[in-house]
């Protein structure tokens, strides 16, 4: 039997404790960040994360040793990329995730890079003095010329397209003009709680189309309770209001008096007659004083026409009047045959 180092039987102890202390463990990608930067990522998730670096096989056996505890936890070990370390933190995992996304910060382009997305070289003056800078910035294949006493890029351009590696000389060149394209930052590939392994795709929440989705699902479930009365806290004051309404309907439409509807019925019952009324006023003795007098006060309704049920009208009045000129027309034309074969 192959002898095992002291310490990584200590390394190994260690990893297990802190994996079984901890609610939340996830698998963090360290490659190609400065120390410096880490540092202070590492600060800014003080009270809130740790992060443990070690060697990849005893980060697996630290897995395995806690995987009869910690169920499914050893699916962490397909997601060790780059350079691993271990994160280990109570919080929930999506709040980690933003969290570290959030820390992450933008940085010079190195020859070897791979472009996340398309670094573009953006059209406008670089600040430059004519010089060989212009024949650098072409050679790279930017489009620049001089104007105004400038070097200038006179319009925008992808140096590198998404997934191609950065070279060298076109590294030099976003350098000296400032840009700097790649993110730096911790990236965490994977994490684990109670016995889920989730991976960075579904980690990564649109929380503006989330909260648009979430505020889309209770309309309609309130709706739903509403409609089906069903009764929750935040709809049994809606189908109180939506059953009172509907029983007023009702009873006025049935003509039932109670509390609530026997005013409207009786101003519904009272506009009714005097529009019977209005109908025989003309009617010599058909109303008696006091009717007259309700009917003087009653507001005056004035029927308005519209100006297409104008034309409607004027149309059936310019037909109905040829209808008489071809009418009368027929008739002189009958009389005439009539005197003359007499």
């Amino acid at each position: 039997m192959a002898h095992v180092a002291e310490w990584k039987k200590e390394e190994v102890k260690e990893l297990k404790s802190m994996i079984d202390s901890f609610e939340v463990v996830g698998i963090v990608n360290l490659l190609n960040i400065p120390a410096r930067q880490l540092q202070k990522m590492r600060q800014s998730l003080k009270d809130k994360a740790t992060i443990r670096m070690s060697k990849k096989n005893l980060i697996n056996l630290a897995f395995e040793d806690c995987n009869t505890k910690k169920e499914n936890i050893l699916d962490l070990s397909h997601h060790m990329d780059g350079q691993p370390a271990i994160v280990f933190t109570d919080m929930n995992p999506f709040k980690l995730f933003k969290i570290l996304e959030s820390s992450k910060t933008s940085a010079p382009a190195k020859a070897g890079n791979i472009a996340t997305e398309d670094i573009i070289v953006p059209e406008g003056d670089t600040g430059f003095e004519p010089g060989p800078l212009l024949g650098e910035l072409q050679q790279v294949g930017i489009p620049a010329k001089i104007d105004k006493g400038k070097i200038v890029v006179s319009k925008k351009h992808v140096l590198v397209k998404a997934g191609e590696e950065v070279s060298k000389n076109a590294a030099s060149m976003l350098t000296r003009l400032d840009i700097h394209p790649m993110e730096v930052g911790i990236d965490l590939t994977a994490v684990y709680e109670d016995k889920t392994v989730y991976t960075s795709d579904l980690l990564t929440i649109d929380e503006e189309k989330t909260f648009a989705d979430l505020q889309n699902a209770f309309t309609q479930a309130f709706n739903l309770s509403v409609n089906t009365c069903i009764p929750t806290k935040k709809t049994i004051v809606a189908i109180i209001q939506n059953a009172k309404s509907k029983s007023f309907n009702l009873a006025m439409n049935a003509s039932i008096l109670n509390s609530e509807t026997t005013e409207p019925l009786i101003a519904l019952a009272n506009a009714k007659m005097l529009g019977l009324a209005s109908n025989l006023q003309d009617v010599e003795g058909a109303l008696d004083d006091e009717l007259i007098e309700k009917l003087s006060n009653a507001p005056v309704a004035t029927e308005t026409i519209a100006p297409e049920e104008e034309d409607k009208e004027e149309d059936a009045k310019e037909d109905e009047q040829e209808e008489e000129d071809e009418e009368k027309s027929e008739e002189e034309a009958a009389a005439g045959l009539g005197a003359l074969f007499g």
